[in-house]
């Protein structure tokens, strides 16, 4: 499983682990961190070790609600260009996907970056709007083309999230108990990591920032645990190679300067202050909540989840994909019946791709 000269490596820090003697529970708030845990077999050694890591809401399209995608399919059928990352074209509601808008002669279509959503629009005269998904990770990316003249047939649809209100939220809900935090390294890379400081005064949290190799999660284990064992509630920074402690102020500011916080509501979340990124108001003429306000107010009301459908448990880290009772049978990645079996960071898709069969 592992690379030859990491596998003395791994040990080592496993029976580091075990020595301390003191059995966990971490929570991880990132898709990219479970595929590296499930694919390479981690959660059966740190098992060994005591350890049992469970993951939060760290896939993007997953907590995109279905009230958003429905936005989105409402506007592609009322004559809107739709374009969206891979992922969003495929997660269910409803009144569909837009992926079944496309089938129905709606145009929509994939991107792979808001340049390429901007290249299109001008290439058109129909209005054009780009779906923009994710955390702080990929903001300052959808940030950088207001910077510059748009065409006037272009508009964003912001569902970008932030990380720290949820976590928040996670811990304030009280329904899932855990001993520490593996912090996403891609969202520290931007933010830094001091924002997370208050969740160990506020919460006695120990917390790790993290990359995403094997060793990276196997060493944030163990500095969680050291934490424990010394009776400390730090956050420390594993991933030093390319976190810093404030980030990226680049990319900071061009978030600033693009978007204001703003309440939404989460997949299996209530309304969470302050957790969601809006175009502001300077930028107006760019946002599609604005621009087609008229259209957006015939989106019909659509179910959270589809029956049975438990993805919002699986975000709060209160159940596994494999004890949801649609999991591999109704609900696999070629039908999928939630967004947490359509992504490639959604932990169901993840379990079901490297299930042992």
């Amino acid at each position: 499983m592992f690379k030859y000269r990491d596998e003395g490596t791994a040990k080592r820090i496993l029976a580091a682990i075990e020595d301390m003697g003191i059995e966990s529970k971490f929570m991880h708030v990132c898709g990219t961190h479970q595929d590296t845990i499930v694919r390479f077999g981690l959660e059966e050694m740190l098992g060994d070790a005591g350890i049992t890591i469970q993951q939060g809401p760290g896939c993007p399209v997953c907590v995109t609600t279905s009230k958003e995608i429905a936005d989105a399919i409402t506007l592609a059928d009322n004559g809107v260009t739709i374009t969206a990352f891979g992922d969003m074209m495929r997660v269910p509601t409803s009144i569909g996907s837009l992926f079944d808008a496309k089938s129905r002669g709606a145009d929509v279509r994939i991107v792979y970056s808001v340049e390429d959503a901007v290249k299109m629009a001008a290439e058109q005269s129909k209005p054009l709007v780009f779906v923009a998904v994710g955390f702080e990770t990929t903001a300052p990316s959808t940030a950088v083309p207001l910077r510059k003249e748009l065409p006037a047939n272009f508009s964003i649809y912001s569902c970008h999230r932030v990380c720290p209100p949820v976590l928040k939220t996670v811990f304030d809900m009280g329904e899932t108990k855990v001993n520490g935090l593996i912090m996403p390294g891609h969202v520290a890379v931007i933010t830094g990591y001091e924002c997370f400081r208050p969740f160990s005064v506020m919460y006695d949290m120990p917390q790790v920032v993290a990359g995403f190799e094997p060793l990276d999660i196997l060493m944030s284990c163990y500095m969680l645990t050291k934490q424990r064992f010394e009776e400390r509630a730090e956050v420390e920074n594993e991933y030093t190679r390319l976190v810093k402690p404030d980030g990226n102020p680049v990319a900071r500011q061009l978030m600033d300067e693009a978007f204001e916080l703003v309440d939404r509501a989460w997949r299996g979340f209530p309304t969470i202050p302050k957790s969601a990124l809006a175009l502001k108001e300077e930028h107006a003429a760019h946002d599609a909540c604005r621009v087609h306000a008229d259209i957006l107010a015939t989106t019909p009301d659509v179910e959270e989840e589809a029956k049975g459908c438990r993805c919002g448990e699986v975000l709060r880290g209160i159940m596994k994909s494999e004890d949801c009772p649609l999991f591999g049978t109704a609900c696999r990645p070629a039908d999928p019946k939630g967004p947490c079996m359509v992504s490639d960071e959604g932990s169901c898709n993840i379990a079901y791709k490297f299930r042992k069969v």
